[in-house]
């Protein structure tokens, strides 16, 4: 099982008044969310990101809402939050536009 920073998502709009995530990855790599979940659920990869500000870790988990379809979401200290969404866009000069 590989540990992987994520370092760049892509965001899409999701009606009118959510976002949501439709891509994770990093320079060299880039999933689905839906590649994403899976991956989580079979246990092969986990996924974290790192607070800009403080440095400290943050694990993405599989949030299964009871209507809608299951979305990535960070949880640290306890608590889910959204570092996953504050994360910055792909580069324009990484391997995957």
């Amino acid at each position: 099982m590989a540990d992987c920073r994520i370092r760049y998502i892509t965001k899409s709009a999701w009606g009118n008044t959510h976002e949501h995530i439709t891509h994770v990855g990093d320079t060299n790599w880039k999933l689905t969310r839906e590649q994403a979940i899976a991956s989580i659920e079979a246990k092969q990869n986990t996924f974290y990101v790192l607070d800009s500000r403080t440095g400290k870790r943050a694990n993405v988990g599989v949030v299964y809402p009871t209507n809608g379809k299951a979305y990535l979401r960070t949880h640290a200290d306890g608590y889910w939050n959204d570092n996953l969404l504050a994360l910055p866009g792909f580069p324009v000069s990484s391997l995957y536009p």
